[in-house]
Formats: C-alpha cells, structure tokens, sequence
C-alpha cells in the first residue's frame, strides 16, 4: 500500500471520531522522520484546541487505527494543533480566515500585478476567494490587490503579525 492511500484510509477512519468530538482535520502527514515513520494529526475546533483534545483524540484514533490494521510499518502517532501559522487548505479557510495576514507561496514565479518583476512569495491580507482567485492585500511598501489562482498555490498559511 502507498502511502498516498495509507493517508486516504487514516482520513476515513479518522473521520467519524472528528465528527464525533467537533474536530476539524487541518492535515494528516505520513512520513519517515529520523529512524521511524510518525502518522502526524493536526486538528482544530473553533477556539483552538487543548492538550486534553489531542489526548482524547490521539486514544480514539489509536484504538480504530489498530482495529483497521492497515498500517503495515511500525510508527509513531502524534496529535497537534495546527498552530498560529495554520496552513490553510481549502476553500473554506481562505474565506474563514478573511482579514488575517497570510503567506501564499506558489508554484511558479508570477507578476500577477505587473509589478514588472516575477516572484512566489505573496504576503498581505487575505481579502477572500472569488472566481477561484485568492485576493490579498498586499502590505509591502507598493501595496496592492494581488489576485492568485488557487491551482498556482504551493503553500499557504497564516502569518501573524506580532506588535512589539
């Protein structure tokens, strides 16, 4: 089995549990890391999530993981918060998370508000999606409106800014 549908079967059996306990999956990861494997969870709940959520998580999972059986490798289970620079995934985050600051990285170098100079880093404030479009208001010195199609995002994150 790949490990491409080892994360499509985690994500089915992990499901229910995340229903069940009002968790969001922000992402699942399945890679080698040092001398072993690690199965990593990366959930949320409106508020952010406590170390207890992600025990609680982490035992139920566990118990129809080991059910399932379908992981034929030995690994490590981990369970985290997404943290403060949240990866944002799908649709939904990009309008959920409107008004914060984010990071786009894409996939190829672009000059979508001829700027005359091509990049991937785009950093600003998220303005929503329309037509497939992430729009960003861009806090650098030229600022703008920076509009990226959603096939051209590598990455994407929040940003926080922090006032010292």
């Amino acid at each position: 089995m790949n490990d491409g549908s080892v994360l499509e079967k985690v994500q089915a059996v992990a499901k229910p549990v995340l229903d069940d306990l009002g968790f969001e999956l922000v992402d699942v990861e399945f890679k080698r890391e040092g001398q072993g494997w690690v199965l990593r969870f990366f959930i949320d709940k409106p508020g952010g999530v406590t170390l207890d959520d992600c025990a609680l998580f982490s035992r139920e999972v566990s118990m129809l993981l080991d059910v399932e059986d379908f992981i034929h490798r030995a690994y490590h289970l981990e369970v985290s918060s997404p943290g403060i620079d949240r990866p944002l995934k799908t649709r939904e985050d990009y309008q959920r998370f409107c008004g914060e600051r984010i990071k786009v990285k894409t996939f190829e170098k672009m000059d979508p508000d001829d700027r005359g100079h091509t990049r991937k880093t785009f950093t600003g404030d998220l303005i929503g999606l329309e037509d497939d479009r992430i729009l960003i208001q861009q806090t650098d010195k030229k600022g703008g409106v920076v509009a990226i199609p959603l096939e051209a995002v590598a990455k994407a994150h929040l940003d926080p800014e922090f006032d010292f």
